[in-house]
């Protein structure tokens, strides 16, 4: 009789098809939800500022320098003095290598991980005071106080970067081109071969201002 009564006392399982059954599937489809919605916020943040400057009409995708461009920039600042802007700073090694020469470097980058990451690698070598790094789109900043302008471009964006380089900056600035060189003007000084060449643009110099576009006028009228 005592086991028929400990028999009597335990819980019956549920049935199949009863109220709480479907009652908890819901519970764990709202968990499950909420996991995958989180994991999709996550990505979102993280490879948002990557996809968003591939999607612009013209970008300017991060590759990183290698050790022979970044050799062949420092040779063509040799003798430079003044400011130095990087268009396109990426993770910031070559804003660190010109600071360690004794310039005070400045890095434009859209994409804000990189920035944040340059910062620290400033910080890490010891540079973060001749150093500064800023998440700003290059077409919408004035490069008129710098000296020297490093550029890592891609062919599109050329043309019109150097008719802004040219507006903006004063007559004894130095601009130098990595992987692909300005379309109109002729270089003062180029070293490196392949990927790794470099190009310098004096604009002080006539040479530098001299242009290979052939620019048509209208005909006189008669």
């Amino acid at each position: 009789m005592a086991s028929k009564a400990l028999v009597a006392e335990s819980p019956a399982p549920l049935a199949q098809g009863s109220p709480e059954e479907p009652s908890r599937r819901r519970q764990w489809g709202l968990l499950a939800t909420g996991a995958v919605g989180g994991v999709l916020v996550a990505l979102y943040a993280v490879v948002t500022p990557f996809l968003v400057p591939a999607l612009r009409k013209v970008c300017l995708p991060f590759v990183p320098a290698t050790s022979a461009q970044i050799q062949n920039v420092l040779k063509m600042l040799q003798g430079r003095s003044g400011s130095l802007a990087d268009i396109g700073s990426g993770d910031g090694r070559v804003v660190i290598a010109a600071a360690k020469m004794g310039f005070k470097a400045v890095g434009y980058e859209l994409n804000p991980w990189l920035v944040w990451y340059s910062r620290y690698r400033a910080w890490r070598d010891g540079v973060h005071h001749n150093t500064k790094f800023y998440i700003s789109d290059l077409w919408k900043v004035s490069f008129s106080h710098y000296t020297n302008v490093v550029i890592f471009g891609v062919p599109q964006m050329m043309p019109q970067l150097e008719k802004k380089l040219k507006e903006e900056l004063e007559s004894n600035a130095r601009i130098i081109a990595c992987r692909f060189p300005f379309p109109c003007w002729i270089p003062d000084h180029t070293t490196g071969e392949g990927i790794d060449t470099v190009w310098a643009y004096d604009l002080k110099s006539p040479r530098g201002s001299e242009s290979k576009c052939l620019e048509t006028t209208p005909a006189a009228e008669s």
